[in-house]
């Protein structure tokens, strides 16, 4: 039985599910704990250039050949490519399926641990102090529990469909985010040592800009945040309709995708400092103490020792974190998800259950192997998978569409110079930057 396909029913539904799927942790987590590692301002601006140079061209193309197939990621790709190779194409979307399913199985842990210790706050302020430590205390356990609950808050999203499940929950989350987001800024901002935070995050040392492990580390953050390279963005893409001014929609996209990272930075780089002011040991050697995991031990040690407020705070800081994970995990469940309902007939309640079952199975793996493997997915992931995907897009959309540049030539027939230009950007300068950045990162290793 051929299944009907869900759609996206308004513009403001598209651009904030697609900026849900982009803002997430890389945002709120990931961002500022390289900027802090990498120069805190140096990081900033590179990050920015690299943006706007690679990860914007990168999300429109991968939007782009989502819209005009109007297919999931594998089918999308086959008949880009069909005139050359549909199967290199099919093999690319699969490549992208894996790594949203390598995706998933990291990030549905981080995310557990958000939620676990929202709750420990709360469990604090009610007075059930046992069970707050135990929520604010990484463990195998802790991991078994709440990992398979976040799993189940995005299934629960993702098998009412697109209309009723993505946009709506999209559209009623993203504004709750953005809200809780300025409150904690606007607090964080007024406590001893903010300032101090604030020169390092918002003064760049420009004479870090050229050091090859900033700018990979950059690249990897800008593609890992904008959700690129895993197929995403490219199914969102495929629930609008045939073009649409995806131009429009993407610097929307990237501005928000963008601006939050930038808020987020303004949050944790000042509260580290705030941390640092009151006596914590914040920075080793110019790195964050614990790396990613700083925030979950010098940040709800701050928050703790500011009282009652602070224990709102902290419940506040990491249901903002809870909901940035849930909108992206939403957007890479549908990946695999669109490709059983649509490629292989499967009804999506069962597609959906069938992907989180899958996504369930690697996750255990890593919590299993955590030490070995769990650094080992996101290296991968962000430093390898994500850009060569992007590559293969401009690859796809600049030279085998039609054993041509699509983008050029489709402009070409309706007089849009401006987008000539942009597809032989696309074509061009795009391939050979991230060639560039691919050949430094070998030279690294």
């Amino acid at each position: 039985m051929t299944q009907t396909r869900d759609s996206f029913h308004s513009r403001i539904g598209f651009v904030l599910a697609a900026a849900g799927s982009a803002i997430g942790l890389g945002n709120i987590w990931g961002f500022p704990t390289n900027a802090a590692n990498n120069g805190g301002g140096a990081f900033l601006f590179v990050y920015l250039v690299v943006t706007l140079l690679l990860a914007l061209p990168a999300l429109y193309a991968e939007v782009y050949i989502g819209n005009q197939a109007q297919k999931n990621p594998v089918s999308a790709l086959g008949d880009a490519c069909k005139n050359f190779s549909e199967r290199l194409g099919r093999y690319g979307g699969v490549i992208g399926l894996c790594g949203a399913i390598m995706m998933l199985s990291f990030y549905t842990i981080v995310a557990g641990w958000m939620l676990s210790h929202a709750l420990s706050a709360i469990s604090q302020l009610i007075g059930l102090t046992d069970l707050s430590t135990w929520l604010a205390t990484s463990s195998t356990e802790r991991n078994l529990i709440f990992t398979p609950i976040f799993i189940l808050l995005g299934a629960a999203i993702i098998h009412q469909g697109v209309n009723k499940g993505i946009e709506k929950w999209s559209t009623r989350l993203m504004p709750i985010l953005l809200l809780m987001l300025f409150g904690l800024i606007i607090y964080i901002l007024q406590q001893p040592g903010a300032i101090e935070g604030l020169k390092v995050y918002l003064i760049p040392d420009f004479t870090q800009i050229t050091n090859p492990e900033l700018v990979i580390s950059a690249m990897g953050q800008a593609f890992f945040s904008l959700s690129i390279g895993v197929g995403g963005m490219m199914v969102y893409g495929s629930y609008m309709q045939k073009d649409k001014d995806l131009g429009k929609l993407v610097l929307s996209i990237t501005a928000l995708d963008t601006g939050i990272a930038f808020l987020a930075g303004l949050l944790i780089i000042p509260a580290l400092f705030v941390a640092q002011h009151a006596g914590q040991q914040v920075f080793q050697d110019n790195q964050l103490v614990g790396e990613g995991q700083l925030i979950f031990h010098i940040l709800p040690e701050l928050f703790a020792s500011m009282g009652s407020i602070g224990l709102v705070v902290a419940t506040g800081f990491f249901l903002l974190l809870s909901i940035a994970a849930l909108t992206s995990t939403i957007s890479s469940t549908e990946v695999p998800v669109a490709y059983l309902v649509e490629d292989k007939n499967v009804s999506r309640r069962k597609a959906t259950w069938l992907v989180s079952a899958v996504v369930l199975f690697f996750s255990m793996l890593l919590i299993a192997f955590f030490d070995v493997l769990f650094g080992a997915f996101i290296r991968v992931l962000t430093t390898i998978l994500q850009p060569l995907s992007c590559l293969f897009y401009f690859i796809v959309v600049g030279w085998l569409w039609h054993r041509g540049n699509k983008l050029r030539d489709k402009s070409l027939q309706h007089g849009r110079k401006y987008l000539v230009m942009w597809g032989n950007y696309l074509r061009f300068v795009c391939p050979v930057l991230l060639t560039v950045v691919f050949v430094n990162v070998a030279i690294l290793n």
